[in-house]
């Protein structure tokens, strides 16, 4: 093999790695935390006192546990009102709503 395409070979790699790289860099960034719109157990991480991470929430729609989300659309996510009637959202912060007993 020549070292014009030892090269260039060495060079493509080089550069599908750094491709690699950014774009999961990217998309890491265009998620955030959306609070209370995960069902129960299918948390991201972070379900509140008393929980683990991941999968550990006991409630639906458990204020405390947040879920990885496209950036910017936590407060759009379409949930079903609470017992109550009231209206629930997303938030990019915990929320004291529907947390388990």
């Amino acid at each position: 093999m020549s070292n014009v395409l030892k090269t260039a070979a060495v060079a493509g790699a080089l550069a599908a790695a750094l491709t690699a790289h950014t774009t999961t860099a990217a998309n890491a960034m265009e998620k955030e935390k959306c609070f209370g719109v995960s069902l129960a157990g299918k948390n991201d991480c972070a379900a509140g006192p008393g929980t683990t991470c991941a999968g550990t929430s006991t409630v639906d729609y458990q204020g405390n546990a947040w879920t990885l989300v496209d950036a910017g659309t936590c407060m759009d996510i379409k949930l079903p009102a609470a017992a109550d009637g009231s209206m629930r959202k997303g938030s990019l912060e915990a929320l004291n709503r529907d947390l388990p007993a």
